[in-house]
């Protein structure tokens, strides 16, 4: 099983821009560390941020969510959001992808 995360929340307006710098720097730490198996990204749309992650070889978020970058993302998450994130967590079979480099598969192993 693959680990599959999906998150989505807006944030107060005068937390924007600290919330997409705490971002950015997670991708800073993953570019440094390349952690396999793991794809990720974040999308913003003014207020509204969405978080997709997927690790290709197991049904673990570790790989993201013990770097000291995310650690300092998701400290005070709560504070910067106007309500709690919307969390998917999902142990899933990835059939196929398109695009995430990390979980090229062609149908089941």
């Amino acid at each position: 099983m693959q680990r599959a995360v999906f998150v989505r929340y807006a944030v107060k307006p005068e937390c924007a821009a600290e919330n997409e710098a705490l971002a950015r720097a997670v991708f800073a730490e993953l570019r440094e560390t390349k952690p396999e198996n793991a794809a990720y990204a974040v999308f913003r749309n003014g207020l509204e941020f969405v978080h997709i992650f997927v690790n290709s070889a197991a049904d673990d978020s570790a790989v993201i969510t013990e770097l000291p970058s995310f650690k300092a993302y998701s400290k005070d998450i709560a504070a910067r959001c106007e309500k709690e994130p919307e969390v998917a967590r999902l142990s899933v079979e990835l059939l196929e992808s398109y695009g995430l480099a990390t979980t090229q598969r062609s149908g089941r192993s």
